[in-house]
């Protein structure tokens, strides 16, 4: 035996370097953008055809692909875009950016021989409806106004909210047990015109995806979906504007560079104008909207870039002298992206984000106002560990201000008194992690772990009811009742009034049978701690956003 052992000594010691060197492996990672803005571009796919792998760009146009030493074709390929072929040799770590062209040639007839876009069929991620903005444009819409929202309720499982409602229904779900994002930032009401036209300006926008289910840990906060959507950067390489001229509305959007290649600026705006020729039909009735859409971007260096954008929006609805109704979002995001290393992304964001609703009644003498606000700080990293195995983690806490109503007398004359409902306050935090891992050709999972906290914070004054119950059920008439408080309490703000600590499990699988075909499944769980109440009698969204606390509890 030990001769035989002295025998193969020799063969392990030099198969064994060779083994380790053909295992040696090197990482390409960069930025994909497009040519002519030097705008990044979300999704993008790098395939490997050799190796039958690949990976696609994140939120933030930043890749990271990690194979074997060797030389490799790379196809990279993007909907509305050239595809770009580039030989890499993987002997070293490298940056790599590439730049993708517009497709501009139109061909009498395409033969598809090779997809790149069938990596998606092997990833376990399922139930997302990504749309482009030119695909959002090329959609009939009503009046000629190209609208996202409109464009989802053409998505199997979305529905619209309902006529004259704000927003839109997934698999069931109500409006608000949808999370909607611009830039990262709560979009509390998604629509202009009690429905009619979404908030989102189609030029402005970059890109839009829509989680129905399997949704990813570094979301919460909804129960039904996540409707996300990202805005232009700004053209860093030369001026640019666009607009239009429609029927009920027109828009104008300008975007250049401050610093050529390094800092840029995109502005647009957005109005209404069908109110203007009421008065030529004797009408003293008012109804229109408008909005601005902000941001800067700015290249501190290849590790370094920093962020600022922001959107504006108002409706405004009148009835003569009697009536005026006015609400809106205004959002602000200060974001900054930073590479620690080629295999690790970080995203450090601070969101402002605001909902407000205002009400006149010139005929009673008072206003009426309410809103939400809050503050939310997040931090997401992604680390690219190898082709096959990434992992995504982060936190981030939101501080929620809640003005159920203020009602203020509108003139000398009025017989209201001001009178400022109690206000709420809460906050909501949250860590999470997410794995996605190809454990074979076949088989993929992205399983990952949410665990979100939730404190109702004291506020000016709170009733107090018999064990606790503000409701009673009444055997006669088979009704819930209003419960009489048999007093109140008056907690400091840092008290807490209620506390909900949830574990939100996530899992998605994805087997593939063929090149053409796969099976998925997945299992997710959600907390809302958030809840509309709407009144469904009123013409106008008098919506009014309120926490979970001791008497209200989360939806999971």
């Amino acid at each position: 035996m030990l001769q035989r052992l002295r025998q193969l000594l020799p063969i392990i010691c030099v198969s064994l370097p060779l083994l380790l060197y053909s295992q040696t492996k090197y990482t390409i990672s960069g930025i994909i953008s497009e040519a002519s803005s030097n705008e990044t571009l979300i999704g993008v796919t790098i395939a490997i055809p050799a190796l039958r792998t690949g990976v696609t760009t994140n939120e933030y146009g930043f890749y990271s692909l990690t194979l074997p030493e060797g030389v490799y074709e790379l196809q990279i390929s993007y909907l509305g875009y050239q595809d770009l072929i580039s030989t890499v040799s993987f002997t070293s770590d490298q940056k790599i950016n590439f730049q993708l062209a517009e497709q501009a040639e139109e061909l009498e007839e395409v033969v598809v021989i090779e997809n790149a876009e069938k990596l998606n069929i092997s990833k376990p991620q399922m139930s997302v409806n990504s749309l482009s903005v030119k695909t959002i444009k090329n959609i009939p819409v009503v009046l000629g106004e190209a609208d996202i929202i409109k464009s989802l309720l053409l998505l199997p499982g979305v529905s619209n909210a309902g006529e004259g409602a704000s927003g839109f229904n997934v698999r069931g779900g109500a409006a608000d047990q949808n999370l909607i994002l611009l830039d990262e930032a709560t979009i509390f009401n998604s629509s202009h015109l009690f429905g009619f036209f979404s908030v989102f300006n189609p030029d402005a926008i970059k890109d839009v995806k829509l989680f129905k289910g399997a949704i990813p840990s570094r979301y919460g906060g909804r129960v039904s979906s996540v409707l996300e959507i990202f805005q232009k950067e700004g053209n860093t390489r030369e001026f640019k504007m666009n607009g239009g001229i429609g029927v009920v509305a027109s828009r104008l959007l300008a975007e250049g560079p401050i610093v050529k290649d390094k800092a840029g600026f995109l502005i647009g705006g957005r109005a209404s104008y069908a109110h203007l020729f009421l008065p030529l039909f004797n009408v003293d009735n008012t109804a229109y909207f408008y909005d601005l859409n902000t941001k800067l971007n700015y290249k501190v260096n290849d590790n370094n870039n920093l962020y600022l954008s922001g959107y504006f929006g108002r409706d405004v609805f009148a009835i003569s002298n009697n009536f005026e109704n006015i609400y809106g979002n205004s959002v602000l995001n200060l974001r900054w992206n930073h590479l620690f290393s080629d295999k690790l992304f970080s995203n450090l964001s601070l969101i402002y984000s605001d909902f407000y609703y205002g009400l006149e009644l010139n005929f009673v003498g008072f206003k009426w106002n309410s809103g939400i606000q809050n503050f939310n700080i997040k931090y997401d990293l992604k680390h690219y560990l190898s082709d096959t195995f990434q992992i995504n983690y982060g936190f981030n806490g939101i501080y929620y201000t809640f003005n159920p109503g203020k009602i203020v007398p509108n003139g000398p004359d009025s017989g209201i008194l001001e009178e400022q409902l109690i206000k709420k306050y809460a906050n909501e935090f949250a860590i999470y992690v997410d794995f996605e891992q190809s454990l074979s050709e076949k088989l993929s999972v992205q399983y990952g772990l949410r665990l979100s906290h939730f404190i109702r914070r004291g506020q000016d004054e709170i009733n107090v009811y018999e064990n606790d119950n503000p409701v009673i059920f009444d055997p006669f008439l088979l009704v819930y009742q209003e419960a009489s408080p048999t007093g109140t309490i008056n907690p400091k703000r840092k008290d807490r009034l209620a506390t909900y600590t949830n574990l939100e499990p996530r899992i998605a699988l994805a087997y593939t049978i063929d090149p053409d075909n796969s099976i998925k499944m997945s299992y997710t769980r959600i907390s809302q701690y958030l809840h509309l109440l709407s009144n469904t009698s009123s013409p106008t969204p008098l919506d009014v956003w309120t926490p979970s606390g001791p008497f209200v509890k989360p939806q999971l």
